[in-house]
């Protein structure tokens, strides 16, 4: 035995509870680490932390070297390609150091006197834990509201600038929705969403005039369906405030106001409807609406104003295609851009509002991710977009679409000697059980083996539509360079493939998902691209249930796992309502109150299948204030993990006491928990450099 195995690791008290779900009964040893106030808990947690240290003693040198060399190819002083919005051109920029952005903006043009308007650097001081949740300028380019978190609960509090004197007004507005504010035409009354403090939802917007007592804020419109997140947005038009609220993959709803007339009242664009998904842009004297009606991968319509709940007065731009997914758009005074989804890669399509004639942006790369970037001039002939791949580092081009000139803005630099020609990436396909083909996006240094020998980590997230692309990662530099492999293995649940590959990997069809993920690691197994005493898995939140299923499905595959912030508990955390943001997910697994739910959700649920086997070396990480996964899921998962696992293998347990779901705020601090994970992954197999 190793010394790290001879070290005693803490063991949470026993102390059952009985859950009765109609007629089925569940015993919980570890319920009451849900007490976030409790002493014993907070201890519990604390003692996990110690031990992790202790064995991973040996590698502190190595998390340190790893922490070094991920900061060292970060350009510590750079600057964002700024964007021209009204007057003004907005950019951000980071000082040596500094761990976080500061917001500045230049009138008429960049040659312009810097105006910096929010220093986060300075804003963040004597706080653990700091994020600045966007901001708005108001149309006279001269206030700016903005949303503060200060505790990682994505409670935000708004406040409100002005730009011009730097006084910051009397107002304090709390538990508010991050991002979602607009300002009215007047430049003195703005709408903001009020989140409940205990589920955490958006669900009621309110009207705030300057100069008055937010406790007198009129409320304009309130969801009473908790299942519908909910978001506030001016249009690119800037001719309307927008409601949306949405239930994924069941319905959505929009409601306008008009933003010259903000006394007025929120008018709907077209009633909610089981089943109906739908996004709205405005342009010129009509909406553009992407809509999966009568499309599963959507297609796209126009319609007058005015006419926009009379469908029959819809008319088709786009068709719906089945080999195509339409997920996003924008529209400028002559063009109308399109992010579309084909064989699981994005491609970026481009019409000319007069001719009628279309181009598809070419990329030339076997795997990459490009998206349409943010675009808030609509008197333009020029599209910002970013484009990454898993050797070419994030990059902001400027595209002409009239003249079909390109222009590199912007590459994100890395230091530290990187040279992309020394990397390769594949599109491989693996076969699943059911026959389906799953695409596998991989990258790896030249020269590194495909004879079984090479160390592979696989990742994945796989739910709520939410795709994985092949992008740049510098900080990933440090396994490849270390003779790892990396491989995404884009599996059924997320939308990759189109909206059929996201319907096939949740509710009743969850267990795909999990399936893919494990056929994926036996393809790259057979294949020799590594082995199964070299392959790792890792993955986060909805992922982390995806790495708890996957050990108990399959555990012999993996030499070691990580699962940050992982979704374990799912037939408790289900049928809680009172937790944060459960209400809103009965469509993405079930609610669990219906007996077929209840029993499905138990069979893969990975708290409840945890039994008495060998489970792989396991690095667990938490927030204690996660607001989405809450930290009591990790650390139950552990304790029973603790008691019943058969191995001597490592199992640690890392809670940040200082933030949530997202992991620490600021670019180089949220580097150590990198450091520590790939320094965990590194120790097993003997890589100590």
């Amino acid at each position: 035995m190793t010394e790290a195995q001879t070290l005693i690791p803490p063991k949470a008290a026993i102390k059952p509870k009985e859950l009765v779900t109609g007629a089925h009964k569940r015993i919980d040893n570890y319920y009451y680490l849900n007490e976030r106030e409790n002493p014993e808990v907070i201890k519990y947690l604390n003692d996990e932390n110690a031990y992790l240290e202790k064995v991973l003693a040996p590698v502190k040198d190595l998390r340190n070297k790893l922490f070094e060399e991920m900061k060292g190819r970060i350009k510590q002083q750079d600057e964002s390609v700024p964007y021209k919005e009204g007057s003004y051109y907005y950019y951000t920029r980071y000082v040596t150091g500094g761990e976080y952005p500061i917001y500045c903006r230049k009138k008429g043009a960049m040659e312009g006197v810097e105006e910096i308007m929010f220093d986060g650097n300075a804003m963040a001081k004597g706080h653990n834990y700091y994020q600045l949740g966007g901001y708005e300028v108001s149309d006279n380019d001269e206030l700016a509201i903005f949303a503060e978190d200060i505790v990682s609960r994505r409670l935000y509090t708004l406040r409100i600038k002005n730009l011009k004197t730097g006084k910051i007004y009397p107002e304090i507005i709390e538990n508010t929705e991050a991002g979602s504010f607009a300002w009215a035409t007047d430049n003195k009354t703005f709408f903001y969403i009020k989140k409940d403090p205990q589920t955490l939802l958006g669900y009621q917007v309110y009207r705030h005039v300057l100069g008055t007592d937010p406790k007198t804020d009129v409320l304009v419109y309130e969801e009473e369906d908790n299942q519908f997140y909910m978001g506030l947005s001016r249009s690119k038009s800037k001719k309307y405030i927008e409601i949306g609220v949405d239930h994924n993959g069941v319905a959505t709803e929009y409601r306008l106001l008009e933003a010259n007339q903000p006394t007025g009242a929120f008018k709907v664009f077209l009633p909610r409807e089981k089943g109906h998904e739908y996004d709205i842009v405005h342009y010129k004297n009509k909406f553009y609406i992407r809509t999966n009606w009568k499309a599963e991968n959507f297609r796209l319509m126009e319609v007058p104003e005015g006419k926009n709940a009379d469908r029959s007065a819809w008319k088709e731009v786009i068709a719906h295609r089945p080999d195509v997914y339409l997920a996003n758009m924008d529209v400028f005074a002559n063009h109308l851009v399109l992010g579309e989804r084909k064989a699981g890669l994005t491609n970026i399509r481009i019409i000319n509002q007069t001719t009628k004639t279309d181009e598809y942006l070419d990329f030339g790369e076997p795997a990459y991710v490009a998206g349409i970037g943010y675009n808030p001039d609509f008197n333009t002939n020029i599209l910002r977009y970013g484009y990454s791949s898993l050797t070419t580092p994030g990059s902001t081009f400027d595209y002409n679409m009239d003249t079909k000139e390109k222009i590199l803005k912007k590459q994100q630099e890395v230091l530290g000697g990187f040279d992309k020609d020394n990397y390769v990436s594949e599109r491989v396909y693996a076969t699943a059980r059911d026959g389906v083909k799953v695409p596998v996006s991989l990258v790896y240094r030249k020269g590194t083996p495909k004879d079984g020998s090479a160390p592979l980590l696989q990742y994945s997230y796989g739910s709520y539509g939410y795709s994985t692309d092949p992008g740049f990662s510098s900080t990933r530099l440090s396994l490849l360079d270390r003779g790892f492999i990396f491989a995404i293995a884009h599996i059924r649940g997320g939308q990759e493939m189109g909206r059929r590959w996201y319907e096939d990997g949740k509710m009743l069809k969850k267990k795909n998902t999990f399936n893919d993920f494990v056929d994926v690691s036996d393809y790259l197994i057979k294949n020799k691209y590594t082995s199964s005493d070299k392959l790792f898995a890792m993955g986060g939140s909805a992922g982390g249930l995806l790495m708890g299923a996957i050990i108990n499905q399959a555990p012999q595959l993996y030499r070691g796992v990580v699962a940050a912030v992982p979704f374990v508990d799912v037939v408790t955390t289900m049928l809680d309502e009172s937790i944060p943001l459960t209400t809103g997910e009965f469509e993405e697994w079930g609610n669990p109150k219906n007996e077929e739910y209840y029993k499905y959700m138990l069979s893969y649920s990975p708290y409840d299948n945890v039994a008495k086997k060998a489970y792989p070396n396991l690095l667990v990480t938490t927030g204690l204030h996660d607001s989405q996964v809450q930290y009591w899921e990790p650390a139950k998962w552990v304790a029973k993990l603790r008691v019943m696992k058969t191995d001597n293998n490592q199992l640690l347990l890392h809670t940040n006491m200082e933030a949530g779901h997202g992991g620490a705020s600021g670019r180089f601090q949220a580097l150590k928990e990198i450091a520590l994970e790939y320094a965990f992954m590194l120790n097993l197999v003997g890589i100590t450099q």
